[in-house]
């Protein structure tokens, strides 16, 4: 049977000989300088041996203690080393991703490099959908759904409030005169199969009369939409999170500002199975950390938006 001294005196012993000084020690473990000491004893007192000279404003290590704290430094950082290596093969290399394809294209690509500068090492491998969530059923590891609540059966966590209202070209809204929900009438009305709200909900959130607009586009997914919008071929309703930078930016133009908007959240979904998985954990915690950080964006942008007055209409 080996015969081990208490790690923590060997851990207090090791930081004390390293700097030569109790007060530093006590810094670097973050505990006080008397446990150091009392810790220092105790392996004194198990060893059968002084392991330093104590004076009155200094400490020194004996010749025991010289020889000693050289061999333990040396098997702690053997013991960092490989307790680094083991955890680095036990955790996963790769994590799996799943989200709408809008999602994917216009607020997580963008801002992945973040992520992959923070951990080099895991790869993150991006699938599209917007199917209900089944972990058993496919191969992923985190799924990302924007809902009104968190899903069933999961850990379902929001990371990002979805603010859903009439997006164009800045260049249209300029020239086409957009300054009240009544100039609909003069514009092209974008929709998408796949928009969690329709224009009819809008019009009646904002509390003004329905209008069909000039003529509608029609696309399957929302990314196609927020295309034709961006080159200016009519007005769509679209998730601030998606256009947050055009808008700053100035290419984009939220015409109404918050006016209607409606509101829903974007939730990190991982199975139960998965809980204690730390990489997992982490690229969540990342994604609460960015979506603060767009939600933020949001806020001040609409802040500057109300202190702007509202240009006068010229009417022909």
């Amino acid at each position: 049977m080996r015969k081990i001294p208490p790690m923590n005196a060997v851990k207090a012993f090791e930081a004390a000989a390293r700097h030569v000084s109790f007060t530093k020690a006590a810094e670097e473990l973050h505990v006080t300088h008397g446990a150091v000491s009392r810790q220092v004893s105790l392996l004194e007192d198990w060893l059968g041996t002084t392991l330093f000279q104590r004076g009155a404003s200094q400490i020194g290590l004996t010749e025991n203690g010289r020889a000693y704290a050289r061999e333990i430094t040396s098997l702690l950082d053997r013991i960092s080393v490989v307790t680094a290596q083991v955890a680095e093969k036990a955790a996963p290399s790769a994590i799996n991703v799943n989200a709408p394809a809008a999602f994917v294209i216009g607020w997580l690509i963008p801002r992945l490099s973040v992520y992959q500068r923070r951990r080099p090492g895991v790869e993150v491998r991006l699938t599209t959908s917007i199917a209900p969530v089944h972990f058993q059923e496919n191969n992923y590891d985190l799924a990302i759904r924007g809902a009104l609540e968190p899903l069933t059966s999961c850990d379902s966590v929001p990371f990002m409030m979805e603010t859903i209202v009439p997006i164009c070209h800045a260049d249209l809204a300029e020239s086409g005169g957009l300054r009240t929900p009544a100039d609909l009438a003069r514009h092209t009305l974008i929709r998408y199969a796949t928009e969690p709200h329709p224009w009819s909900r809008w019009f009646q959130a904002a509390g003004v009369p329905e209008t069909t607009g000039a003529g509608t586009l029609n696309f399957e997914q929302m990314f196609f939409a927020l295309q034709a919008a961006s080159e200016g071929l009519g007005v769509v309703l679209m998730p601030l999170f998606l256009v947050a930078d055009d808008i700053v930016a100035g290419s984009l133009c939220a015409p109404f500002g918050f006016l209607g908007a409606m509101h829903r959240h974007y939730f990190a979904n991982t199975s139960p199975a998965s809980a204690h998985n730390p990489v997992l954990a982490e690229f969540r915690a990342w994604l609460i950390e960015e979506g603060r950080s767009t939600e933020r964006t949001i806020t001040a942008w609409e802040q500057e938006t109300q202190k702007q007055p509202v240009p006068a209409r010229k009417d022909s």
